[in-house]
């Protein structure tokens, strides 16, 4: 019985510990993909727009962007997606205030 007692708890230590790391990991990845998205927006905004509030091309720009970063990358960058990641720089110009705001 005393063999049973000490697996469970070493079980649970060990549970505890995957879980932590899980935990750690997923939100590791999340600060990345906001970081790279803020810079996708800013990459857009500063050297395709001149740090214009729209680029004189329109959508059609966007477009390309999206077609050719869905081609090697996969999903995840409709001209949606790409506008987003625009906005998000534009609401957010100063980096540090996006790690502030969603800490």
């Amino acid at each position: 019985m005393g063999d049973l007692a000490y697996t469970d708890s070493m079980m649970n230590e060990i549970r505890e510990l995957l879980l932590n790391a899980r935990q750690k990991v997923a939100t590791h990845i999340n600060t990345e993909l906001l970081s790279t998205y803020w810079n996708v927006g800013r990459i857009i905004v500063e050297h395709e727009q001149n740090n214009n509030e729209r680029a004189a091309y329109g959508k059609q720009q966007l477009r390309q962007i999206s077609k050719e970063l869905t081609t090697e990358f996969g999903k995840g960058f409709s001209v949606s997606n790409i506008q987003f990641m625009r906005r998000f720089y534009q609401a957010y110009q100063i980096q540090q205030t996006v790690s502030v705001k969603l800490n």
